[in-house]
């Protein structure tokens, strides 16, 4: 059943109790931080509400009417209701706030996350953090879905449904092993050439091969994959085993190109840089921990968030 319009809120119903345990106005709106005329004027039109006078007023301060001490003893049980149902309130928010759900693709998840979230961890200590990896599109059908707070993708576009912000760059390599042809190769490779190399790839779906293809358009597009793998680790192997050229991430790939187990073929007239992004469901913004990871991911200095290899998770999927 609705309630009738002569049942005051619950901000005058508390004001009114204070009035008469302090047993003055001014007192009141003191305790509670409002100005005296503030608080006369709310509790005058109360008493217009209701229909009865509930305060007599004198020098020596306000006490309650008749009427005014059953409207007391009626609001102290609904003022009492309305903070214990506030502190509930605050136990939810608190036990929500302490939780971050997360899903990037495996290079942000290996290669920038770890810095990332050692520095949530740093200023949040009591946040949970729930870390899967997916591919870009399945990152996107996970946070449209409202399985995780913030998602990480790579690719040019924002993924539809979903807005976004640019907290990273990224640039594609083309690389091979040594005894590869290639890696003695003295003049970059070109985009047609590259479009006519049957490459081992990742799978359709994530942004490093989204980007690729990209590039590969103006080109007639790329040849039939030789292999597609599903892991950056799975790319960086089967590059050094001889299968072919490989196209990944730069980040993926410092540590074998600083130690020569794989060699970078220079590249010609073909753009693979990619932006990283942050996602979530558009027409919100991120709260809580998401939006102060956010914040960690514009700030942190490149360096602290690219570790010197790969980071292990519990996490089976890969991207």
């Amino acid at each position: 059943m609705a309630l009738s319009s002569h049942v005051p809120e619950i901000g005058a119903l508390e004001l009114l109790l204070t009035v008469v345990r302090l047993g003055s106005v001014g007192r009141a709106a003191a305790e509670l931080g409002i100005s005296q005329p503030a608080a006369s004027a709310r509790i005058k039109g109360m008493e217009r509400q209701i229909g009865v006078a509930l305060l007599e007023r004198s020098p020596r301060g306000s006490r309650p009417t008749e009427a005014g001490r059953l409207v007391v003893e009626w609001a102290r049980g609904v003022v009492e209701a309305a903070q214990a149902l506030d502190a509930g309130i605050d136990a939810l928010r608190g036990r929500r706030d302490a939780r971050l759900r997360v899903v990037a693709s495996l290079t942000v998840a290996e290669y920038l996350m770890p810095g990332w979230l050692l520095a949530l961890h740093e200023s949040s200590p009591g946040t949970a953090v729930t870390l899967r990896t997916a591919n870009s599109a399945d990152v996107a059908a996970h946070v449209l879905a409202g399985e995780a707070d913030l998602g990480f993708v790579e690719g040019p576009h924002t993924p539809p449904g979903l807005a976004g912000a640019v907290v990273a760059a990224d640039r594609l390599v083309v690389v091979v092993s040594p005894g590869h042809p290639w890696a003695r190769r003295r003049a970059p490779l070109t985009g047609a050439e590259l479009a006519a190399t049957a490459l081992v790839l990742r799978e359709p779906g994530s942004g490093t091969r989204e980007v690729l293809d990209q590039a590969l358009a103006p080109f007639g597009g790329g040849s039939a994959p030789r292999l597609e793998l599903a892991s950056s680790t799975a790319l960086k192997a089967a590059a050094m085993t001889g299968a072919g050229p490989v196209c990944l991430s730069e980040l993926a790939v410092m540590e074998e190109l600083a130690t020569r187990r794989l060699v970078e073929v220079p590249l010609s007239g073909i753009d693979l840089h990619r932006p990283l992004r942050a996602v979530w469901p558009a027409g919100q913004r991120p709260a809580g921990p998401a939006r102060e990871l956010l914040g960690l991911t514009r700030k942190l200095p490149r360096d602290r968030s690219v570790p010197s290899g790969p980071v292990r998770r519990k996490s089976s999927s890969e991207s």
